[in-house]
């Protein structure tokens, strides 16, 4: 296992994806990822992206990537480019999304602990609207990501089991109306606490996410062929393991704090 921090941080997404889709980044976010920016636009020939779809599966760590390779086979399959990125502290959920989709850290975004206010701050979802762009979150109700990117002019879609997100998302790539989705896997991290960072149980939902994941690629190739399309999975923060085979994370430690994102872009035909 990796005992190095990664260096480069979460909060470089959001302006590399806003670089990617020619808009401009919301108030006060880092520079974006250059390496996501170059391989855009290499892809494209200069051109920005008209679509972006962004599967965020919760909890899974870059160790678990780097111990069990064959639960991201599927993933794999469809990446260009893979980032290795440095979570922020807390390492905990609201918090790193508020990182990721913000492009600012918690000093700045205000989420400094495990709690799911509604932004005030400038995010993603923002600067998408502003530009005239139609975007959804799809997310189990009540979870994070459906939480703190409340109260703005897009598409909510709320359900209470994996099934019913996965089932949604595949509705809304085939029906072609939004320019960016986001969706909150939190299958691996809800059974991770419970169960522990390696059971059979917990690591199945890895490849349920990679599974889904392969189909997404699949219906975005037939029903996106006509846009440029850059997508990506990412995580939002790492795990480990606690006392009685349970699973957890928050703390300052790369067992929690390094992530692999996964993205490939197509060029429309």
């Amino acid at each position: 296992m990796n005992d190095k921090l990664n260096e480069t941080s979460l909060d470089t997404i959001t302006g590399a994806l806003c670089e990617i889709m020619g808009i401009e980044p919301p108030n006060g976010a880092k520079e974006g990822n250059e390496a996501l920016i170059s391989y855009a636009k290499n892809v494209f020939g200069g051109e920005k992206a008209d679509r972006i779809f962004m599967y965020n599966p919760d909890a899974i760590a870059q160790w678990i990537y780097e111990k069990y390779p064959c639960l991201f086979t599927e993933t794999v399959k469809r990446t260009d480019i893979a980032v290795p990125l440095l979570s922020p502290m807390p390492s905990v959920t609201p918090v790193c999304f508020a990182t990721m989709y913000t492009g600012t850290q918690p000093e700045s975004h205000g989420i400094r602990k495990y709690e799911k206010p509604v932004l005030k701050v400038d995010t993603i979802f923002d600067a998408m609207i502003r530009a005239g762009k139609k975007c959804a979150i799809v997310a189990h109700t009540g979870c994070t990501v459906s939480s703190i990117f409340l109260e703005r002019e897009m598409d909510y879609f709320s359900y209470d089991t994996q099934e019913e997100v996965h089932a949604r998302v595949a509705e809304l790539i085939i029906e072609d109306k939004y320019d960016f989705i986001a969706i909150h896997a939190c299958n691996y991290d809800t059974l991770m606490h419970k169960n522990g960072t390696e059971s059979l149980t917990s690591l199945s939902e890895i490849k349920v996410n990679t599974a889904f994941y392969a189909m997404f690629d699949a219906l975005i190739k037939k029903h996106w062929k006509n846009h440029n399309v850059f997508m990506g999975y990412g995580m939002d923060h790492g795990c480990h393991e606690i006392d009685a085979g349970a699973g957890s994370h928050g703390l300052d430690m790369p067992e929690d704090l390094n992530i692999t994102h996964f993205y490939k872009a197509y060029k429309k035909e």
